[in-house]
């Protein structure tokens, strides 16, 4: 049998590792880490048996990924849950920008600017499943369907601040925005639309959800589906040179470019690994886990129901902080994620102490006390927030990268998103997943399509090695 290794055992590792099993293959996975998952690893952070996702949350392309949709993973446990509303937006004045599965639902609570919502995300939301298939891969490739990439194009690529000006309530402004501000990129750039039109697309089609039990059970399925395709994973195994994969015909690599340099060496070609070497992050994400007693104790209506709440306040002052960050100032109100992942999993809590998610976006890094000013920011939108905290845990990007190589300076979106990186993914080229070393190939989030917990990265790579071997 043809022999294939792939290192790392994050989503993007295990799905190539899938889909190299299912064509036959002995396949093998090497994790450095005690434990599989990446980013998406879950435990009990502080307290008895109030569980904490380590990075990944909310998994909008989970269920719109193609590949991920096409495995049997409740099989193996995997359960999807949903919150009653998926994103919540709160403004100073007390009131808030609601994003529901529901288009209509979603509309009405815009109130004016329901129609334009509808307009806007309607025609994609009703696609979403062609869209993901057009998206969810590499720029240049021969579409399926043309007509919709088309629109999508229209509505991705104009800048984010652009985009939200053709709504005219703050709130709906808010709202798009903030999904925007997912891409960790500035939101006046051409391109810089493209993670909100996406999140806000497969919300609508799919919803915003969690998996049951934390994101490690998306891992924990597609690598118990490995083990019954013949494939197995070893843990506490470190891939640092080329001499480590020796006896391997097929190498997929789920690591950063720069690491898949170091491992190959000078087996890569010189221009490859100047290139690869060249990546540096630019934003990063600080990240606060809590322990609260009850509820967050939001203002604005609709926030203690919604999954995730984006803090930023208007989308002006989103904009302004994200361009503060991709300048290498920190802002003293950064973009805030927060996670109340409980409300659709309930399990994660233990009695009335219950699990808050949250990080900010940081300069790549970023060494400060950011922490009080996620806590600040979630004070801001729920006076009195302060006094339910029982217990907190910071990971600042240092600490991420740490835990996760491949979260290099708190990076955890695998390089910019800007529209040069969305184009040229890792690098300018009509074989993204290829290293220049024959039989290698790179899947980690650096390569198309890009962050997120969808495996599809890993897919497309999986594809170009069966592809080459077939050759």
């Amino acid at each position: 049998m043809t022999r294939a290794v792939v290192v790392g055992s994050g989503p993007n590792g295990l799905a190539a590792a899938v889909r190299l099993a299912q064509a036959g293959l002995d396949v093998e996975v090497l994790e450095a880490a005690t434990d599989i998952g990446g980013g998406t690893r879950s435990s009990e952070l502080m307290r008895p048996g109030v569980l904490h996702d380590h990075c990944s949350a909310f998994h909008p392309l989970g269920v719109a990924s193609p590949f991920l949709a096409s495995l049997p993973l409740e099989r193996y446990g995997l359960r999807w849950r949903w919150p009653e509303i998926d994103c919540a937006h709160p403004l100073d004045d007390g009131t808030a920008g609601l994003l529901y599965r529901d288009l209509d639902a979603t509309a009405r609570a815009l109130g004016a600017d329901g129609a334009r919502w509808k307009a806007l995300f309607g025609p994609l939301a009703a696609r979403m499943d062609d869209v993901a298939v057009e998206i969810l891969r590499p720029v240049a490739h021969l579409p399926r369907h043309p007509l919709v990439l088309a629109r999508t194009a229209l509505r991705v690529l104009p800048p984010a601040t652009i985009l939200a000006r053709y709504l005219r309530t703050p709130q709906a402004r808010a709202l798009l925005t903030g999904m925007a501000a997912h891409g960790f990129t500035r939101l006046d750039r051409l391109g810089s639309s493209a993670a909100g039109v996406m999140l806000v697309a497969a919300g609508h089609r799919h919803g915003w959800p969690v998996a049951q039990g934390g994101s490690s059970s998306i891992t924990a399925a597609l690598a118990a589906l490995l083990g019954d395709l013949g494939g197995h994973v070893r843990t506490g195994v470190h891939v640092r040179d080329r001499a480590d994969l020796a006896d391997a015909d097929v190498v997929v690599l789920d690591v950063l470019p720069e690491a898949a340099a170091q491992i190959l060496g000078d087996a890569m070609p010189r221009r490859i690994r100047r290139t690869f070497g060249r990546r540096r992050p630019r934003a990063a994400a600080f990240k606060v886990d809590y322990v609260i007693d009850g509820e967050v104790g939001w203002t604005a209506p609709g926030c203690e129901r919604a999954g995730t709440v984006h803090l930023g306040g208007t989308y002006t002052e989103i904009a302004d902080a994200e361009r503060q960050v991709l300048a290498g100032t920190m802002p003293q109100r950064p973009f805030t994620l927060v996670g109340q992942q409980w409300l659709a999993d309930p399990g994660r809590a233990a009695g009335n102490l219950h699990p808050l998610w949250a990080y900010a976006h940081v300069p790549a890094g970023y060494d400060g006390p950011a922490a009080e000013a996620i806590t600040a920011q979630i004070e801001r939108f729920a006076p009195g927030f302060v006094d339910r905290i029982v217990d907190m845990h910071v990971t600042a990007p240092a600490q991420l990268a740490q835990d996760n190589p491949n979260q290099v300076a708190g990076d955890i979106g695998g390089g910019p998103n800007d529209l040069l990186h969305l184009v040229a993914r890792p690098r300018a080229t009509v074989r993204p997943y290829g290293t220049g070393v024959d039989g290698v190939y790179l899947c980690s989030s650096s390569t198309p399509p890009g962050g997120g917990v969808h495996g599809m990265c890993g897919f497309h790579a999986a594809g170009a090695a069966l592809a080459d071997l077939d050759r």
